[in-house]
C-alpha cells in the first residue's frame, strides 16, 4: 500500500480482523428491521414528490429520480440515534421518531451533495454522484466541459435545497409541540453545519489558519451537530426526556460526531476507495487542513513535499508521496492517538449520562464503530 514506507505499517491502513469484528458487533446495536420504518417514510417523500415532479416537467422528474438514488443506502446512522435514544427512553411515539429520523437522513444526503460540490468531487460511494450524472449527461449531449460541469454543479445545489426543504416538510407533520422542537433541532444543526463548513473551505483556500482546536471545532460544528448530536436530541425529546438526558445526548453526541470525523479525515487519505466510496486523493488534491495535516505542517517530512499538498491535478504518484510524508513525519500516528483519546473521552461521557444502561451500552458500541470503521 502507498504510504508505508519500508515495509512499516501505520495501525490504521490495514484491516485487522479484530476491526471487522467490532464493526459487526457495532452494527447489531441497531438491527436493520429497527429502520424499517424510517425506510418506508423515506420511500412515500420521494413517491409523492416524484409524482409531483413528473406534473411540472420530464426534467424535475429526472432530478428526484437522482435525489432519490442518492439518498438510498448508507450506515442511517441519523436514524438508529433518534430512534435508540427514543426506544430506550421509554417512549410511546415510535411514528413520530420514525419521521424524525427520516428527516435526518434527508438533511445528511443534502449535505453531502453541497459537500460533493464545494469539495469539486464528482463521485460518491464508488460511482457517480448526482452532479457527475449530470455533468455526464451534457458531455453525451456536446456540451463543452464547462457548461456541462456548471449544469452538474446547478444540479446538485439544488438537489441538495430541495431536501433541506424536504427536511422540514417532514417534521411539519409531527403533533403539536413535538414539530416546533424539530424544526428548531434542525435549524439548530445546519447553522452549526455550515459555520463548520464555511470554516473548513477558509481553511482550504488559506483565508485562515486554524489551530488544532480551531480543526476539532470545526469538525463539532460541520459534521458532529448533525449527525449525532441533533439526532440524539430528537429522540430523547419525543420520548419526553427530562433535560438532564437530553443535554448528556446532545454532549454524548458532539464527542460521537466528532470522533466520526477523525476517523473520516484518515479514511480521506488512507482507506481503500473500494469501501468508503470516495477518493483518497481529494481531501490532498483539494489542500484540506484536518489534524493529519496540522500535525504533520512543522515537520522536515513535510515540509519536503508541501509543494504536492493542493495540487490540481494531483496524480497518484504525487498523492503517494504525501501519504508517505504524514507517516514519516509521526502525524499518522498521532491521528491514531487522537481517535483512541477521542473514544476514551467519548465513553467517560457515556458512562456519566443519566440514561438507561442499555442505552449507555448501545452508544458505547457506536462509539467503537465511529473509531474503527473502514468505510
Amino acid at each position: 500500500m502507498a504510504g508505508e514506507p519500508g515495509g512499516g505499517t501505520v495501525r490504521f491502513a490495514r484491516r485487522d480482523p479484530r476491526e471487522r469484528l467490532a464493526e459487526d458487533r457495532s452494527m447489531r446495536t441497531t438491527p436493520p428491521e429497527i429502520t424499517t420504518g424510517v425506510e418506508e417514510r423515506i420511500r412515500r417523500f420521494f413517491a409523492v414528490r416524484a409524482e409531483d415532479a413528473q406534473r411540472r416537467n420530464a426534467g424535475h422528474a429526472l432530478l428526484w429520480r437522482r435525489i432519490a438514488d442518492a439518498a438510498d443506502g448508507g450506515k442511517r446512522l441519523r436514524s438508529r440515534l433518534v430512534l435508540l435514544a427514543h426506544d430506550h427512553l421509554g417512549g410511546g411515539d415510535r411514528r413520530s421518531a420514525e419521521t424524525a429520523g427520516a428527516a435526518f437522513e434527508l438533511l445528511h444526503t443534502a449535505l453531502l451533495l453541497h459537500d460533493d460540490v464545494l469539495d469539486g468531487d464528482l463521485i460518491r460511494r464508488g460511482r457517480p454522484n448526482l452532479a457527475g450524472l449530470f455533468t455526464s449527461d451534457a458531455i453525451d449531449a456536446g456540451r463543452p466541459l464547462e457548461d456541462a460541469t456548471a449544469w452538474g454543479t446547478a444540479s446538485a445545489m439544488l438537489a441538495g435545497d430541495l431536501l433541506i426543504s424536504g427536511a422540514h416538510a417532514l417534521v411539519s407533520e409531527l403533533p403539536g409541540t413535538i414539530a416546533v422542537e424539530m424544526h428548531r433541532t434542525i435549524d439548530d444543526a445546519l447553522f452549526d453545519a455550515v459555520a463548520g463548513e464555511h470554516a473548513d473551505v477558509g481553511a482550504a483556500r488559506g483565508m485562515t489558519s486554524p489551530s488544532s482546536a480551531d480543526i476539532i471545532l470545526t469538525m463539532a460544528q460541520k459534521t458532529a451537530t448533525y449527525s449525532c448530536a441533533a439526532p440524539l436530541r430528537a429522540g430523547a425529546i419525543i420520548a419526553g426526556a427530562g433535560s438532564d438526558a437530553v443535554a448528556a445526548l446532545q454532549r454524548i453526541g458532539s464527542e460521537l460526531g466528532v470522533l466520526y470525523q477523525l476517523r473520516d479525515d484518515v479514511l480521506g487519505v488512507f482507506g481503500a476507495e473500494s469501501r468508503t466510496g470516495k477518493s483518497i486523493t481529494g481531501d490532498l488534491r483539494e489542500g484540506k487542513r484536518t489534524l493529519l495535516i496540522a500535525y504533520a505542517e512543522q515537520t522536515p517530512e513535510w515540509h519536503e513535499v508541501r509543494h504536492l499538498f493542493g495540487r490540481v491535478p494531483l496524480d497518484e504518484t504525487d498523492a503517494a508521496r504525501l501519504r508517505d510524508a504524514l507517516i514519516a513525519s509521526g502525524a499518522a500516528d498521532r491521528m491514531q492517538a487522537a481517535v483512541t483519546e477521542g473514544l476514551d473521552r467519548t465513553r467517560r461521557e457515556i458512562d456519566l449520562a443519566p440514561v438507561p444502561v442499555a442505552l449507555q451500552d448501545a452508544l458505547s458500541d457506536i462509539a467503537t464503530m465511529c473509531a474503527e470503521r473502514q468505510s
